[in-house]
């Protein structure tokens, strides 16, 4: 079962080469309880080419910019495509049906391109000041960090009492198969991880790293909320709006209290 669950995780979240072989309720929560260790190897993917561009002489600003497009590729944008989506449903203020209906055409509206456009900066921004300020190796952390959380907040998501918006989809798949404890669990084994990562750089970041969770996790539960009952429910455009403010969040928390 864990086999499965990690192929479910990268088969579904990533596009890495991994075939996913069982699409069951028990693979689902299999998976979404291995979305954290996806995140981990995405945001690793975004440190390393944001480092290796510092060791090789390029400055913070290409380093940030090379960072926040590994996830990006590393999804084929789909987050990004599901923030836009539901920025546009959420914007349009229209019934759930309605809203639903927008998010499923394919192109983007006004709503989604603002969106898309200040998350990216914030993002950029964000790991511009901590590779300048904090120096590679920090920066690196905040960007493995962030992948982490990002995909955290879809296990939280998934979790019992959060129904699907449609019958159809990866969030039905997904909707209600993971345990409450389940998810809190890997709540708190995350939490304790990303402030080992930041104790590296003393106890006063060990400190700002998980209060960088807490926040990313918090901003992404407010906008669950807000989706479950502008929506009646999650879907996959929900999940990927989850998953870009959970990294942007986090992203942002870490630069604050570092100048």
């Amino acid at each position: 079962m864990t086999t499965d669950g990690i192929r479910f995780a990268f088969g579904t979240l990533t596009v890495l080469p991994v075939r996913v072989t069982r699409w069951d309720r028990d693979a689902a929560r299999a998976g979404m309880l291995c979305a954290p260790l996806a995140g981990l190897v995405v945001g690793l993917c975004a440190a390393a080419l944001g480092g290796l561009l510092l060791v090789l002489g390029a400055g913070p600003l290409l380093a940030a910019v090379a960072s926040v497009a590994v996830p990006a590729a590393l999804t084929r944008g789909l987050h990004l495509d599901g923030l836009a989506d539901t920025a546009d449903g959420l914007g349009s203020a229209k019934p759930a049906e309605d809203a639903l209906r927008i998010m499923k055409q394919s192109d983007i509206g006004p709503f989604g391109v603002i969106t898309i456009v200040f998350v990216l900066l914030a993002q950029i921004a964000a790991l511009y000041e901590l590779y300048g300020r904090g120096g590679w190796a920090y920066g690196a952390v905040a960007a493995a960090l962030a992948g982490v959380v990002a995909r955290l907040g879809l296990t939280l998501a998934c979790r019992t009492g959060v129904p699907a918006a449609r019958p159809e989809g990866l969030g039905a798949a997904v909707a209600e198969t993971v345990p409450v404890r389940h998810a809190l669990m890997v709540t708190v084994l995350v939490a304790a991880g990303c402030a080992a990562a930041g104790a590296l750089f003393g106890p006063y970041a060990a400190v700002r790293h998980a209060c960088a969770v807490v926040a990313a996790l918090a901003a992404a539960q407010l906008l669950l909320r807000h989706c479950v009952r502008r929506f009646g429910g999650v879907t996959g455009d929900v999940f990927g709006a989850l998953a870009e403010t959970g990294a942007t969040v986090a992203l942002v928390a870490l630069t604050l209290g570092t100048g």
